[in-house]
């Protein structure tokens, strides 16, 4: 594996789940592979997760580790070719790409979405040009469309959890006082369509998701329907992906309350964390013993320590 920017780039996943199991045993086994390398972790957006588990990742595997904020840390950068620049960005990617490219072995990205522009958005413009002029591994630590370590952390926590062969797994919408991303939910959906599960995902009309990722998805408006015996419940807000980044529902009716997970077949409750309590989940859910969210936060490392693993083994 060359880049790991989608779920899709893993050549098989439930084979790098069970690889991930087994590298939790022992999480130093691989420290030789880094050795001599550096990886580089540039943050255009805020991280708690993602950097900890990212970096940890890249310390056990021997890498030396590089941390960059953009926000606070670094030149404005400008992504679009044939600009002048003469306002606030003070760098090109071209240079910054090619520059960075001369310190590390490899680098990986977080830059979320602006919500503002859907089709500069899907092109994935901090990513893709990145990948273009750096030259060397790029790993994506969450991008305006996908978070790809996110969904195979959830893939791991669900492997470890599951009770029968094929559990019923279930994505609901949550209300939120702010408009988010599309990234965790779209990446959840594209490692489901990888698992044999009975999948269901329930929203509010208005708020389907890309529908060229969620393609065949079975899709339930009845939030109560679709929790219906149900092995797993992800709850995770997004804006309007049709009225790109706005936030047309924001009362409580679909936060996820102990009356709607009792008609769950003795559910798991799944967040990706940060969670606003009493306005996605109530606090009787999240602290429940069904409540997996922090096991899947600590899956987190041992995601990034298998895709970096990877890469590294074909450097």
């Amino acid at each position: 594996m060359r880049h790991y920017l989608n779920i899709n780039d893993l050549d098989d996943l439930k084979k790098t789940v069970q690889e991930s199991i087994e590298l939790k045993k022992n999480e130093l086994e691989f420290s030789f592979l880094g050795k001599g390398k550096t990886i580089c972790l540039l943050f255009f957006n805020n991280s708690l997760r993602t950097r900890l588990s990212t970096q940890k990742a890249a310390q056990n595997l021997g890498l030396n580790c590089i941390v960059m904020n953009f926000g606070s840390e670094g030149w404005e950068l400008e992504f679009e070719d044939g600009v002048v620049m003469n306002q606030s960005k003070s760098e090109h990617v071209k240079e910054a790409a090619k520059v960075i490219a001369q310190y590390c072995d490899l680098v990986a990205i977080r830059a979320f979405a602006s919500l503002t522009d859907k089709e500069k958005d899907k092109e994935e413009i901090v990513l893709e040009n990145f990948k273009k002029y750096a030259g060397i591994p790029i790993v994506n630590m969450e991008s305006a469309t996908g978070h790809p370590l996110q969904a195979l952390a959830d893939a791991i926590t669900m492997e470890e959890y599951k009770t029968t062969h094929k559990p019923k797994v279930v994505l609901s919408w949550a209300p939120h006082p702010k408009a988010l991303p599309h990234a965790v939910a779209n990446s959840f959906v594209e490692m489901m369509q990888l698992q044999d599960a009975d999948f269901v995902i329930t929203h509010p009309e208005g708020y389907e998701l890309d529908p060229d990722i969620t393609k065949n998805c079975k899709i339930e408006y009845n939030q109560k329907k679709a929790f219906e015996n149900a092995d797993f419940v992800y709850v995770k807000n997004w804006s309007s992906f049709k009225e790109y980044g706005e936030v047309m529902k924001s009362d409580s009716d679909w936060m996820l309350t102990a009356d709607k997970m009792k008609l769950t077949n003795n559910g798991k409750f799944m967040h990706c964390l940060p969670v606003r309590r009493n306005v996605i989940v109530t606090d009787e859910v999240i602290d429940s013993e069904n409540s997996i969210v922090i096991q899947q936060a600590n899956n987190r490392t041992y995601s990034a320590q298998i895709v970096l693993k990877k890469i590294l083994e074909n450097l």
